[in-house]
């Protein structure tokens, strides 16, 4: 079974390369906002964003710490 220390190495560098790549695909999409290559409207952007927020809030969600508390009626 996989130590603390090694989960936590795995984790780290796992989560460093991941960020990268989520960071240079966002690059990417932003390369789309060239007016001069590429015609889009408003609706289509807040589309686009919208769904980013989604999925962004959703994974981050994963990652919170729920406080324990007491249950009570």
């Amino acid at each position: 079974m996989a130590s603390q220390e090694e989960k936590r190495n795995r984790f780290k560098k796992l989560a460093v390369y991941r960020t990268n790549e989520v960071l240079k695909r966002l690059k990417v999409l932003g390369n789309c906002a060239n007016r001069s290559a590429y015609h889009y409207n408003e609706e289509e952007i807040k589309k686009i964003f919208t769904v980013i927020d989604i999925k962004l809030r959703e994974v981050k969600g994963k990652f919170n710490f729920p406080e324990h508390k007491e249950f009570k009626l």
